[in-house]
């Protein structure tokens, strides 16, 4: 047997592409010979894996590097090294700057470079001040991962097929961490969802930073959209689930919005940021869509899926937003009444064009808008949390409770679902009652714990 070349451990920050990124880091460090540990305090190896959406997603990182520096000092002290890396979409935009400020750090690597973690590795300790890698490789990355693996448990895993974004958002540092539009080929993806599946999973979160602008080869030199892409996971027999993550209003076509009303693997939730209600600050922010734009289409969207839970993303305090503009955001918010919602103070990041606007608003004024949003927008959760209880839904088991004998789930619109039950339901789709809903969950009791079966027949 090959000795072990140390222990690694992972700290996610942000979306879920950063925690697939996770556990793909962590299957590429496996291969190089590293095993896994659940403290930064027993590892040899500590990355934290990061987010660079909003000033303090960055701050946390420096915060947790002092707490690392503590770390490995004492690991020092008793003859220990730690090799300290910090990857994701921080270590993109801020590269060396990261080295200079925490000299604590022997490693930064970007979102597009994380498969040479293991080559990487074998050079620390050898160079002085730190190792760089935050290029955008002509290679493909996932083509020099290892085969997909579920590193968890759980039966609901995450799967990115589209990477970048082409729209240059005026507030996003997204095209400039994760670079432009990339679609990974439908073979590759079938596979890695067919391991999955084999391993246990029953359902997949399709990730991308604009997944609906997916379009990737079909072969025969044919290029497929999303809804192909979705029509074909389906067929896998033994996947119960398909969801997807996150869509941009401007991709959202006809062939994906008839999908949601035809195929009854994609679940009845949608996220689809619509950012503000103001089409001048939809114009500053190069939105590229209107507000009625926005409202048209999720009329087209519940004519195809009635029951469909929309959520959303919404930004306050836009460079030279007035109060009557964030009066449009809170307008389109009562009109639609969403399910579930993301809400922000506009965040100024470095090297964006919004960051140089003129008219940036006081921090109270944001924060006063953020309040008087998140009002309206909490209400709205636990209205439509409130309209399940009653009905008899499916639930993917996914997880123990919190105290003995209870289980958690998630029902087709991602609502946290609690039920007492035994722990061999932990992997299967039940059936449960919906008996009461607060403000982030609902409460349940099982009704018919068959479903699993009745769905492998059909």
């Amino acid at each position: 047997m090959t000795r072990a070349k140390g222990k690694h451990f992972i700290k996610t920050f942000g979306c879920q592409m950063n925690v697939y990124d996770s556990e793909r880091m962590g299957e590429a460090l496996t291969e190089a010979g590293y095993v896994s540990t659940d403290t930064p305090e027993s590892a040899d190896l500590v990355i934290l894996n990061t987010c660079h959406i909003r000033e303090k997603a960055a701050e946390k990182v420096y915060s947790e590097l002092g707490r690392l520096k503590q770390i490995k000092k004492a690991r020092q002290s008793q003859g220990q090294s730690t090799t300290i890396a910090v990857a994701g979409c921080v270590a993109q935009a801020e590269g060396r700057e990261i080295l200079l400020r925490a000299p604590v750090v022997d490693l930064v690597v970007g979102p597009q470079s994380y498969h040479r973690l293991g080559d990487l590795m074998s050079r620390t300790g050898s160079e002085q001040g730190g190792i760089i890698d935050i290029d955008f490789p002509e290679d493909d990355k996932f083509k020099h991962l290892p085969a997909r693996s579920k590193v968890s448990h759980a039966p609901s895993a995450f799967l990115t097929v589209q990477e970048g974004c082409d729209k240059f958002c005026t507030f996003c540092v997204v095209p400039y961490t994760r670079g432009v539009e990339y679609s990974r080929p439908v073979r590759e993806i079938v596979e890695e969802a067919e391991r999955l599946v084999q391993s246990g999973v029953s359902e997949i979160t399709l990730l991308g930073q604009n997944v609906n602008a997916y379009h990737g080869d079909g072969g025969c030199g044919e290029t497929r959209s999303l809804a192909q892409l979705l029509r074909v996971l389906a067929k896998i027999p033994e996947l119960q689930r398909l969801r997807y993550t996150t869509s941009h209003p401007r991709d959202m076509s006809e062939d994906l919005i008839t999908l949601h009303g035809e195929e009854e693997k994609l679940m009845p939730y949608l996220h689809l940021p619509f950012q503000a209600g103001s089409d001048r600050i939809l114009a500053a922010m190069n939105r590229k869509h209107t507000r009625d734009e926005y409202l048209e289409l999720v009329q087209r969207i519940r004519a195809a899926r009635p029951d469909i839970a929309l959520s959303t993303d919404i930004i306050v305090g836009f460079p030279g937003e007035t109060d009557e503009e964030f009066a449009r955001t809170l307008e389109v918010v009562q009109h639609v009444e969403f399910a579930q919602s993301y809400s922000f103070k506009f965040s100024a990041r470095p090297g964006t064009p919004a960051a140089a606007m003129d008219d940036q608003l006081p921090e109270e004024v944001k924060s006063t808008r953020l309040q008087e949003l998140q009002a309206v927008l909490k209400k709205q959760q636990e209205a439509f949390n409130l309209s399940c209880v009653g009905k008899s839904i499916r639930v993917l088991m996914e997880r123990p409770g919190r105290r003995e004998g209870q289980l958690v789930g998630r029902s087709p619109y991602l609502q946290a679902v609690h039920a007492d039950g035994d722990k061999s339901l932990i992997g299967r789709m039940i059936e449960v009652e919906i008996i009461s809903a607060g403000p982030n969950s609902l409460e349940a009791d099982i009704v018919n714990t068959s479903i699993s079966d009745v769905i492998a027949a059909e």
